[in-house]
Formats: structure tokens, C-alpha cells, sequence
């Protein structure tokens, strides 16, 4: 199968190596019994194959599933015999990384040099972060060597609806006396 990048028909499902080899062995036997479970909950959507990524799982599906359907494959992965079911993480469909800025904000000022520590520590404050996960540390730049002017560009898990991005985007918030715009 060829695809673009991820697509929203994709279950992702992270779990231990030995766990997916288990599960590869019988990958026919397990769709035929994802398939059976989620008929048994009145469900339209039909699991086609499994495949295997980089300790983890992925089930391709007919058409984009809801998260009562996650819930139920993970269940059903969970009671499958010799799998560890601690190491079954929680299912969740494919996401992008996104690349945001937050301009406003002076390169020294009373809070010190901005450090991205300082800036992953703010946002895990922030209301309007509480559903976003940072993908990676920020990045601070000085926007010129005569200026004090400093552009943070931060990098966030999206869904690829864009709704984690779609409620910060053009959002102004304040970090110390200093109002910022992402």
C-alpha cells in the first residue's frame, strides 16, 4: 500500500516489541477477531490489515475510527493470550507535527535570557496549551544581533483535523508582563 503520509483510516496502537511480534504472527486470526468484536458492537467500520512500524501496531481500517472503536481494539488486544497488557499503550490516530511561533517577546528582560525550559514551563501553565503536546524543545532566535527582539518557534503534536492548532493560532497570552502572539 502506498500512501501520502498518515491517514485518518489508521489506528496506531504503541506497544513493546514482543507484544507485536505476537500479534504479526496471527495478524489474519486478529483482524478476523477485531472485526468480529467491533460487528458485536452494532459498528460499520471493518478492520482491513495490520501492519508493523517501530514498536507499534498499525490497523488500517475502512473508514476513520471514533474513540469508542479505539477502545474496544485495545480491549480486545489486551485479552489476547501471552501479551503483556501493561505494555499496550492507548490507541490514537495519526498526528502531525505542527510549527508554530511566538513573537513578542524581548530576548533579555527581567525574566533573564529566554531559555526553552523557561518557554516549555509557561505553556504547560497556559490554559489555552492545556490540549497540546509539545513535540520537541523549543527553538529561540534573536531576530538581529542590534535587536532584543526574540522569535520562539515551538513544534506541537496535531491531529490532522488541525484542532490543537486551530484554537492557538492568532491567540495573544501573556508571558511575564509581556504580551505575545503565537
Amino acid at each position: 500500500m502506498t500512501t501520502r503520509g498518515p491517514s485518518r483510516k489508521e489506528v496506531i496502537i504503541p506497544m513493546t516489541k514482543s507484544n507485536t511480534e505476537l500479534i504479526m504472527k496471527l495478524a489474519h486470526k486478529h483482524i478476523a477477531n477485531i472485526n468480529k468484536c467491533l460487528k458485536n458492537s452494532n459498528s460499520d467500520i471493518i478492520a482491513d490489515f495490520i501492519r508493523l512500524s517501530n514498536n507499534r501496531i498499525i490497523i488500517t481500517m475502512n473508514r476513520p475510527a471514533n474513540v469508542t472503536k479505539l477502545s474496544r481494539i485495545k480491549n480486545f488486544l489486551k485479552k489476547i493470550n501471552n501479551i503483556d497488557p501493561v505494555s499496550i499503550e492507548i490507541p490514537h490516530l495519526p498526528k502531525s507535527k505542527l510549527y508554530m511561533k511566538i513573537v513578542g517577546l524581548p530576548y533579555n528582560s527581567k525574566l533573564g535570557v529566554v531559555t526553552p525550559d523557561f518557554i516549555e514551563g509557561i505553556l504547560k501553565e497556559m490554559h489555552l496549551f492545556k490540549d497540546v503536546t509539545l513535540a520537541s524543545k523549543s527553538c529561540i532566535i534573536k531576530v538581529s544581533p542590534k535587536s532584543n527582539k526574540a522569535v520562539v518557534w515551538v513544534d506541537i503534536w496535531n491531529s490532522q483535523s488541525g484542532s490543537a492548532a486551530k484554537n492557538i493560532i492568532n491567540h495573544h497570552f501573556n508571558i511575564g508582563c509581556f504580551v505575545t502572539t503565537i
